[in-house]
């Protein structure tokens, strides 16, 4: 990822806005103003089992909260660690990044598509991080007990592999938290290594040796916010729309096809028998159905769901210990608790993901998860009707209806004139 790729994302967010409602904007995600399915919480499972790229959010979360920390310390504080301001080019100007710099000099940087100038004082309007999860100690410690290296070694394998041999300076305030962030997100191989480029990476661990100010972030940060405005963002919406897991989806997308190839056969038949020629508008609601619930589907909601506003419970949902789905065996939809979704969301132990909203701690990778042997083994029959949850959001109802309306309407616009040709052909009495 550089800085031409997060300006296509910064032009793709414009246009997103447009089609993006505001009660979903990334902004009141953010900020977890929105309801279920599109929660900060639910954001979060979409980027760790969906497009498997939530360091970008966890990054961004705490560079957020450390942003407001950083500008809440005292002025003295500050002073050890002055901003870093950005210019034309990507080559830092003036010091060698292989000797300490010069404390009376002010470091520069470049990005090369806008001028970005960090000297305000006043620290920027950013959303306050809400309170992560409870925390998973014994997930966290084995996966930190896999290495014996320190996040001080990290940082110095990381500042040698891009050619900066001096060290940072340790009177700088919270330069041991950045230290952990370097070995987390920085660094070559670390647990949540960010999509950078070699040359974006170079310059913010110069900057880093530099100073903790905030504004030595400035072209990660630029970059991570624009892939999530303008990529995951978006995305997140439309996974959201969708009330089905795939296994439901495609039932429902093969159902529309059977729908439409049972009503040719039924033209083809009452075309070659010698019935009369008004029996074939018994194929109209075949088209009808066939072609709505299928281009339904391809959309990714299921009509039959979509009558009580619910949606499937996702696969990693249906395992959580936060809500006991025996009690609902006998039910055909299981209406659970907002406080069921949460906690099923932010579940901890038992092998569940516990710390995704933490900043610090192992990989996204959630093969270890005990939900997903568990999902493995549930039978297709399961896996194509799973316990329903009514959508909170009303935002995201209103999408989902305006979505089954213009089904209906396509479905209509194309099996009228395709019953009418059906109907306008001879008979020819084969049969």
């Amino acid at each position: 990822m550089n800085l031409t790729q997060c300006q296509i994302y910064v032009e793709r967010t414009q246009k997103h806005k447009r089609a993006i409602p505001p009660e979903l904007s990334f902004e009141n995600i953010i900020q977890n103003k929105a309801l279920p399915p599109c929660t900060l919480p639910d954001f979060m499972d979409y980027l760790v089992y969906v497009s498997h790229d939530a360091e970008n959010l966890q990054f961004w979360l705490w560079l957020q909260a450390y942003t407001k920390k950083f500008y809440s310390a005292p002025p003295s504080e500050q002073a050890l660690s002055p901003p870093w301001s950005v210019v034309e080019g990507l080559q830092p100007t003036g010091n060698d990044p292989s000797q300490p710099p010069k404390t009376a000099e002010k470091s520069k940087f470049a990005v090369s598509a806008y001028e970005i100038n960090f000297d305000q004082q006043e620290p920027p309007i950013s959303p306050t991080r809400p309170m992560s999860p409870q925390f998973d100690k014994q997930s966290f410690i084995s996966g930190i007990a896999s290495t014996t290296r320190s996040a001080a070694d990290s940082v110095e394998d990381a500042n040698a592999q891009v050619g900066l041999k001096w060290k940072s300076f340790t009177i700088q305030p919270h330069r041991s938290e950045i230290n952990r962030v370097i070995s987390h997100y920085l660094a070559p191989n670390s647990p949540r290594e960010l999509n950078l480029s070699h040359k974006t990476r170079s310059a913010v661990l110069h900057a880093l040796q530099h100073t903790t100010h905030p504004s030595a972030f400035s072209l990660v940060r630029d970059i991570v916010e624009g892939t999530l405005r303008g990529q995951s963002h978006p995305n997140f919406v439309r996974w959201s729309i969708c009330n089905g897991n795939k296994p439901r989806v495609l039932f429902v997308r093969n159902s529309g096809i059977a729908h439409v190839i049972g009503g040719i056969i039924l033209a083809i038949i009452l075309i070659l028998s010698s019935a009369s020629r008004w029996w074939r508008l018994l194929c109209f609601p075949l088209f009808l159905v066939g072609f709505s619930i299928g281009v339904a589907a391809y959309k990714g909601l299921c009509v039959i769901i979509h009558t009580g506003h619910n949606r499937n419970l996702r696969p990693w949902e249906q395992f959580g210990d936060g809500a006991s789905l025996h009690s609902f065996d006998n039910d055909d939809e299981a209406a659970l608790s907002t406080d069921d979704v949460y906690s099923m969301s932010n579940r901890s132990g038992s092998g569940k993901r516990g710390i995704s909203m933490d900043t610090f701690g192992t990989s996204n990778s959630f093969d270890h998860e005990s939900w997903v042997e568990r999902y493995k083994k549930t039978p297709l029959l399961r896996r194509m009707f799973p316990k329903n949850l009514w959508i909170q959001d009303e935002t995201i109802r209103i999408l989902q209806d305006r979505i089954v309306w213009q089904s209906h309407a396509w479905s209509a616009l194309i099996s009228a004139p395709l019953t009418v040709l059906i109907v306008a052909l001879p008979r020819t009495g084969v049969l």
